[in-house]
């Protein structure tokens, strides 16, 4: 039996390609965020105020509560935090679309 290699740990343990690009986008985004509050001395209720939202948001954010977070409100997060969000997009494999299907045409004579 022979091991399969994963490139990140998302990949292993998500079911599908998309949840995994998912998980590393949030999973890098909530690590600098919870950058952000620790290198700003910043307690939980200090960054609350500061992100607007409520002190047990940041008490899930910095135990790494990652399923409880989407991508807007961690982005909006950041943005608040001074941090500037870019995304890098990289082909992967070739792209094959689905042969396009269409109804059997039907003659109708009056």
């Amino acid at each position: 039996m022979k091991n399969k290699q994963y490139e990140s740990v998302w990949d292993a343990i998500e079911d599908t390609p998309e949840e995994a690009e998912s998980m590393k986008l949030r999973a890098n985004l909530m690590l600098a965020l919870k950058q952000r509050i620790t290198n700003g001395h910043l307690n939980q209720s200090q960054a609350a105020s500061l992100f607007g939202v409520t002190q047990p948001r940041i008490s899930d954010l910095m135990r790494g509560k990652i399923n409880l977070f989407g991508l807007d409100s961690l982005i909006n997060m950041a943005a608040v935090a001074g941090l500037h969000v870019e995304m890098s997009i990289q082909d992967t494999k070739a792209f094959v679309p689905p042969k396009a299907t269409y109804p059997e045409a039907t003659n109708h004579t009056p």
